[in-house]
């Protein structure tokens, strides 16, 4: 496969995957039951490990080393703040971990600033 198609199929996926955690901006705030907040948290997981491997292959078949450093930054800080998400606890939710998620969102923002190719 041409390596140039592969690129932007990955951060086509990265686009995508950061849309829709943007779009669970209100699942990620507001107090979920036990179940659901599973189900969130499942999802999350499963976009995080999909973003992982799609970043890891943006980062590495970059040329431009301040590029590549700028979206590892952004990759560490959404992986950091996803970690946190994830440690969340669904029935005591507190304004630490909305902040968490707001983050993250925001982190999602940039990054999709920064991977306009």
């Amino acid at each position: 496969m041409d390596q140039g198609m592969e690129l932007r199929g990955c951060v086509c996926r990265i686009k995508s995957s950061a849309l829709e955690l943007l779009s669970m901006e209100e699942d990620l705030t507001t107090d979920l039951d036990d179940d659901l907040w599973d189900l969130v948290r499942r999802d999350l997981q499963l976009k995080a490990t999909f973003l992982y491997i799609d970043l890891n292959r943006v980062i590495a078949c970059n040329e431009c080393e301040e590029r590549r450093e700028e979206i590892t930054l952004l990759a560490n800080d959404f992986f950091y703040f996803m970690d946190e998400v994830n440690k969340s606890q669904p029935d005591h939710p507190d304004i630490n971990e909305l902040q968490t998620a707001d983050q993250c969102l925001c982190t999602i923002n940039q990054g999709l600033l920064v991977l306009d190719f």
